[in-house]
């Protein structure tokens, strides 16, 4: 939950520049993920969000992934979408998501978006 509230800190109030680093797989990380316990600790942290008293978004859920998979040495990447214009409404334009061993671990949710950027893994 802590991580939770400093990545959110960090997206309401730090340049992107500044921390974009520190996401997506070290060039030391291995593949062979066990998507089991990627999906049990993405589990985790959507229920830690869903517990703190503010609402939290896709973003620092999918920064506080790719940390944890970044400490545990796992090759991973971090995805930053757009919905395309003619798609557009609500509040779900912008979106982010972490994918292992090409699946979507967390932040599934459905399409079209249009990559913008990804953390390599």
């Amino acid at each position: 939950m802590a991580l939770l509230c400093v990545a959110r800190l960090l997206v309401a109030l730090a340049p992107f520049g500044l921390w974009r680093g520190h996401l997506g797989a070290r060039p030391d990380c291995r593949d062979g993920a066990d998507l089991a316990d990627v999906r049990r600790l993405a589990a985790h942290i959507e229920r830690a969000a869903w517990r703190l008293p503010f609402a939290l978004k896709c973003l620092p859920q999918a920064m506080v992934l790719s940390w944890q998979l970044r400490r545990r040495g796992l090759r991973h990447r971090i995805v930053f979408a757009v919905r395309p214009p003619g798609a557009r409404g609500g509040d779900d334009t912008l979106h982010a998501w972490i994918e292992c061993g090409g699946q979507v671990v967390l932040g599934l949710l459905p399409g079209p978006w249009l990559e913008v950027h990804a953390q390599p893994g």
